[in-house]
C-alpha cells in the first residue's frame, strides 16, 4: 500500500511559475497579448520596445563575467524578436474601433434633461445597473442599498422608480425594462396607437401576455372575438418590436459596432494556402543594450567584480533573466499557435477553400493533439477565444470542432451536417403544423443518419430553435 502511494506521489508534477505564465500567455488572444507585453515592458526595466525598421549593429563578444548573457544579446536582433516576419512581408492591419457604450449613450441623453444634481447622480447609477441587452434585472430596493453604501446617498425604491421612468423615455425604446412584457409595452408607448392592429397588439400585451407567450392563439382569438386576419396583423405589430433593446444600439450601425481582431490570417490564392500570425500591433521587444554595457563597465578586465557592484549586477542579471525568458515564452507561444493552426488547416483543407460547413470533417481536440504531439489541454488553450481571418469571414477556431456521427453506410460525418439538415427542415416546415423532434428524427433516419430523439433536441437547442409548440404560427 505504501509503495503504491509513493508511486502516485512520484507521478505528481508541480508547475513552475514560468510554466504557469507560459500557459497564461498561450491563452491570450492578440489584443490581450499586446497589453500583456506593454505591461511587461513597464515592469522590467531591461526590456525595450524595438522599432520594426531598426537594424541593430552587432558587437563582438567579450570574455567577461556573465558572458552567457552578453553573447546572447549580441546575436542578430531577429532572433529575439517577437514577430517572425521580414520588413518585406505584406502588412495587413486589422483595426479595433472604440465607441460609446450603451451606458455612455444613455448618460449622454440624460444630459439634455436638465435634471437636478441628485437626480442625475441617481439616474446615472441606475443606468450602470442596466445589462448589455437593455434590461434592469435588479430590484430597486437592492439598488437603493448599493447607492447608500457606495455613494452615501439615502434613497428609496419609489424615488428610483420615478427616475427609472425618465430612463424609459430614452433611446433605444424599451431600455431599462424589468421584464419582456414591460419592454414591449415601453416600445409601443413610443409609437402612435392609431391603427386597429396596434390597439389589438397593446391589448394582447396588457391583458393576455401569458397566452401570447405560450402561443395559445385559438384561445386568444376567442377571447378577443376577432378574426384570424385581424389577429395576424396584431401579432405582426408585436413582432416588429425588439425583445432586447440594448442590442439595437450595438446593431444599428452606430460607433459601438464591435470588431474582432483575428489571431491568424489565412489567404487562399491559386490553389495555395498562406497562413500567418496576426502580429501587426504586437510590440517587438529585446533586452536593452544599455544594461549590458552597464555590466561590462562593472566587470574588470580580469573578469572580477568589485564588492560594491555585486548587488547591482545581480539585480540587472535577474532582470535580464526574466526578460530573456519572456522573449523566449512569446516565441514559444508563436510556434505553438502556428503549429496548431497549421494542423487544423491540413485537417480541414476542403472547408477552408470556400467556407462550406458541409465539408467540415468531424474533429475533436484529441485529433489535433495527436497530430501535433501536444497535450489536449494545450490545444484547448490555443483554440479558446482565438479567431482566423479567411476570405469568407472571421472564424472562431473553437467552432470548427464537432462530434462525429455515423450514417447507415458506416461513413462518419460532422455534426454540422446534421445541424444543417435540421435547420433546413425547420426553415421549410409548415408553421401552422411545425415538426416535432420525433418527426425530425424520422426524417434524419430516412436520410441514413442514425440519431436519437434526444440528440435531435440537443442540436435544435444548440441552433437556438424553440420546440415545435413555440414555433407555431397562424
Amino acid at each position: 500500500m505504501a509503495i503504491n502511494q509513493k508511486q502516485v506521489l512520484s507521478l505528481q508534477q508541480k508547475l513552475s511559475p514560468q510554466q504557469i505564465q507560459m500557459i497564461k500567455l498561450l491563452e491570450l488572444p492578440t489584443v490581450q497579448l499586446e497589453q500583456r507585453i506593454k505591461q511587461e515592458i513597464e515592469d522590467n526595466i531591461v526590456l525595450e520596445e524595438e522599432e520594426r525598421s531598426a537594424e541593430d549593429e552587432e558587437q563582438p563578444p567579450q570574455q567577461i563575467s556573465f558572458d552567457e548573457y552578453l553573447r546572447e544579446d549580441d546575436t542578430p536582433s531577429y532572433k529575439s524578436r517577437i514577430n517572425n516576419f521580414s520588413k518585406d512581408d505584406k502588412q495587413r492591419p486589422v483595426y479595433l474601433t472604440e465607441g460609446r457604450s450603451l451606458q455612455e449613450y444613455l448618460v449622454e441623453q440624460l444630459g439634455y434633461r436638465n435634471l437636478p444634481e441628485r437626480d442625475l447622480r441617481l439616474a446615472v447609477y441606475l443606468i450602470g445597473s442596466i445589462d448589455e441587452d437593455g434590461y434592469l434585472r435588479r430590484d430597486l430596493e437592492s439598488v437603493a442599498d448599493d447607492i447608500a453604501f457606495t455613494m452615501g446617498l439615502e434613497t428609496t425604491a419609489g424615488e428610483l422608480e420615478r427616475l427609472l421612468g425618465i430612463i424609459h423615455e430614452l433611446e433605444p425604446a424599451g431600455i431599462g425594462a424589468r421584464d419582456l412584457r414591460e419592454c414591449l409595452l415601453l416600445q409601443m408607448a413610443q409609437m402612435p396607437v392609431n391603427t386597429r392592429p396596434r390597439r389589438l397588439a397593446r391589448k394582447i400585451l396588457t391583458s393576455y401576455f401569458d397566452e401570447f407567450v405560450k402561443k395559445h392563439y385559438e384561445k386568444l382569438m376567442a377571447r378577443l372575438q376577432i378574426s384570424e386576419d385581424d389577429f395576424r396583423d396584431a401579432i405582426a405589430e408585436i413582432r416588429h418590436l425588439s425583445p432586447k433593446p440594448g442590442n439595437l444600439y450595438a446593431e444599428g450601425g452606430t460607433d459601438t459596432t464591435p470588431y474582432i481582431i483575428p489571431d491568424f490570417i489565412l489567404d487562399y490564392q491559386d490553389g495555395r494556402f498562406n497562413l500567418s500570425l496576426n502580429s501587426y500591433n504586437v510590440p517587438e521587444v529585446r533586452v536593452n543594450r544599455r544594461y549590458m554595457e552597464m555590466i561590462r563597465e562593472m566587470v574588470g578586465s580580469d573578469g572580477r567584480v568589485r564588492e560594491k557592484d555585486k548587488e547591482a549586477i545581480q539585480f540587472v542579471k535577474n532582470k535580464i533573466d526574466s526578460a530573456k525568458w519572456f522573449i523566449s515564452a512569446i516565441k514559444q507561444r508563436h510556434d505553438t499557435l502556428m503549429r496548431t493552426m497549421q494542423t487544423i488547416l491540413d485537417y480541414q483543407q476542403e472547408y477552408f477553400k470556400d467556407g462550406d460547413k458541409s465539408k467540415l470533417r468531424p474533429m475533436i481536440l484529441k485529433d489535433i493533439a495527436d497530430r501535433t504531439g501536444l497535450d489536449v489541454s494545450t490545444i484547448s488553450r490555443v483554440v479558446n477565444s482565438k479567431y482566423v481571418q479567411t476570405q469568407f469571414g472571421i472564424i472562431l477556431l473553437k467552432s470548427l470542432f464537432s462530434e462525429a456521427m455515423q450514417t447507415d453506410s458506416g461513413e462518419e460525418v460532422s455534426s454540422y451536417e446534421i445541424k444543417n439538415i435540421l435547420q433546413q427542415c425547420i426553415d421549410e416546415e409548415d408553421k401552422r403544423r411545425p415538426l416535432t423532434d420525433e418527426t425530425l428524427m424520422d426524417i434524419l433516419n430516412s436520410k441514413g443518419y442514425r440519431i436519437a430523439r434526444r440528440t435531435v433536441a440537443k442540436y435544435r437547442e444548440m441552433l437556438g430553435i424553440p420546440v415545435a409548440r413555440l414555433r407555431k404560427q397562424i
